[in-house]
């Protein structure tokens, strides 16, 4: 009968747990804001979506940044050392490799400093714009948030 209650309990948390990303379009990158990291996580899994996570605290140069997205994004293919390398490893290779049901990409901490300023982050957002626009062009929801320090 325990058993029972334990289900009953979990069907209506695991209804709720894609809740997060009711109300976001399924091809854009924008900031967390209010949501917090294991929401998006659990309304990934619910969704059977991907869940990329990248932590860039500790990066502060765009080298460092594209380090860390490919160490914690296991991408197969190395990012080398520009953002167009990042572009095409999040695209073409993924694709080929088979049907995608979806993508949620969380880029915490993107560095604001001296060695990464505001014109690196924004060419870094706009290659995850493209990316979200490369999959939404093949119907495959990509949702991108970020957060700076």
């Amino acid at each position: 009968m325990n058993m029972l209650l334990d289900q009953a309990t979990l069907k209506p948390t695991a209804a709720l747990a894609d809740e997060p990303l009711r109300g976001v379009r399924p091809n854009i990158v924008q900031s967390i804001r209010a949501f917090r990291v294991p929401d998006l996580q659990a309304a990934a899994q619910v969704l059977g979506h991907h869940f990329l996570y990248a932590n860039l605290a500790q990066a502060q140069s765009k080298q460092d940044v594209l380090d860390l997205i490919s160490q914690q994004f296991m991408l197969a293919v190395s990012v080398g050392k520009n953002f167009d390398s990042l572009y095409d490893s999040m695209t073409d290779p993924v694709h080929k490799s088979g049907p995608q049901p979806g993508f949620v990409v969380v880029l915490e901490h993107v560095p604001a400093n001296v060695k990464f300023d505001k014109e690196a982050r924004e060419q870094l957002l706009d290659i995850f714009r493209d990316t979200a626009d490369y999959w939404g062009d093949r119907k495959i929801p990509f949702r991108c948030f970020y957060s700076f320090p």
